[in-house]
């Protein structure tokens, strides 16, 4: 398999962040831009692509939604690989989730060859306030959809924030003091979190990631008590009992922009992001 290529993630990062710029929910015409661009690279790799509907009080936001072209995959289990392209208004939204969107391209470029039948790779929008944690966010409509149908699923990975790390010593927080003594107190790993349902999922990506890449990787699978724990698209899925987890690097526990202006291309390491990408490439082709 071929490597992710850290300045094909830095182009993603930066026509996301700084070619459109912040991309909140009502901001329709920059968020069907963003769409427009996905597809159109999901259809140069050569994926079927399909658009659905995510009704966002007047107007309809999409997902992305980009599978095998020519395969047959019977009824074996889907396993999606999700990120989502808005942000919230003040920020250009580099590392959330401009990098998830990148990782979820360069994923989606890698497997190109030989993409597992059971593969979905899902952009969605919205997912930030006021959709954020309602039925409205993007990835619930999707996994609902995915319910309805009867659908099996093998799990559900979600890109959020996979672009800052730092070497510094204190670099990294956690939501509880004692976390300290059991995780490292430098923001320079990659994270796999998920509630307590989806502990299993959670062991098999993190095996099949660290089998492919020398980042360090941190787990960690808890209840909703734990503030993060299902910060993102994979909260979606859970609600619908699917194994998920978020891939992150752990956020406002970490970056110091989160949410903010200075959330710009220049603060993330792309090697790195590299490395999260081929990873998580390896491992979806490994479990799908």
């Amino acid at each position: 398999m071929q490597t992710a290529d850290p300045e094909r993630l830095r182009d993603w990062v930066e026509y996301l962040a700084r070619g459109i710029g912040p991309r909140p929910a009502p901001r329709l015409d920059l968020l069907e831009k963003a769409a427009g661009r996905i597809s159109d690279h999901f259809h140069s790799l050569g994926y079927g692509v399909t658009h659905q509907a995510v009704p966002y009080r007047d107007t309809a936001h999409v997902n992305v939604i980009a599978a095998p072209r020519e395969s047959d995959g019977g009824d074996k289990p889907l396993l999606v690989v999700g990120a989502h392209y808005d942000s919230v208004s003040r920020t250009p939204g580099a590392d959330d989730n401009a990098s998830g969107v990148a990782g979820l391209m360069e994923i989606a470029r890698l497997l190109r060859r030989n993409p597992p039948a059971g593969l979905r790779l899902a952009a969605f929008c919205p997912e930030e306030p006021p959709a954020y944690r309602t039925r409205k966010m993007g990835s619930y409509v999707y996994a609902h959809s995915l319910k309805q149908a009867g659908t099996r699923l093998r799990g559900m990975i979600c890109l959020e924030m996979i672009g800052y790390f730092s070497d510094a010593p204190g670099s990294q927080s956690y939501p509880l003091p004692f976390m300290k003594t059991l995780y490292p107190d430098r923001g320079n790993f990659i994270a796999m979190v998920g509630n307590l349902r989806s502990a299993r999922w959670t062991r098999q990506v993190r095996n099949a990631f660290a089998a492919a890449t020398d980042l360090p990787v941190e787990t960690l699978n808890a209840p909703a008590i734990i503030v993060g724990i299902d910060f993102s698209d994979h909260w979606s899925f859970n609600k619908f009992n699917f194994p998920a987890l978020m891939v992150t690097d752990t956020a406002f526990y970490r970056t110091p922009h989160y949410h903010l202006p200075t959330d710009t291309p220049e603060t993330l390491d792309y090697v790195r992001m590299a490395k999260v990408t081929d990873g998580l490439a390896a491992a979806v082709s490994v479990l799908a």
